[in-house]
């Protein structure tokens, strides 16, 4: 079992950039695959973001990608989402989520945080 926390959330200009943040417990957090999603009012939950367990592989929303990196280090047990030319539209809680296998869908992943509110203004 894992838990996570997230932080580094905040209100940001549009065209501005914003590092997330995901800190695991647990010694078997290499073991985990790690995805980042949102939710904005109203909206589903909806994925933005997985790396593999090693950091080797990476996966992006069609909607972030170029504009957000996802990486990890398994020796400190975090995980990062760098967010540059932050768009309104990405205003949302983005919540971290720890899984098997890195995917897509949120029902794959049974760890999951509270969340970190990230809003962009026009």
């Amino acid at each position: 079992q894992v838990e996570v926390v997230e932080s580094g959330g905040g209100l940001v200009q549009a065209g501005g950039s914003l590092r997330l943040s995901c800190a695991a417990s647990g010694r078997t957090f290499s073991s985990y695959a790690m995805g980042w999603f949102r939710q904005a009012p109203g909206k589903e939950r909806e994925f933005v973001s997985a790396v593999t367990r090693s950091g080797g592989n990476t996966y992006y929303a069609d909607s972030v990608k170029g504009r957000f990196t996802i990486s990890r280090d398994n020796a400190k047990n975090m995980v990062y989402l760098q967010m540059n030319s932050l768009k309104p539209e990405d205003t949302a809680v983005y919540y971290c989520a720890a899984g098997g296998l890195m995917a897509v869908r949120a029902s794959t992943y049974p760890y999951w945080g509270q969340g970190t509110q990230v809003t962009v203004s026009s």
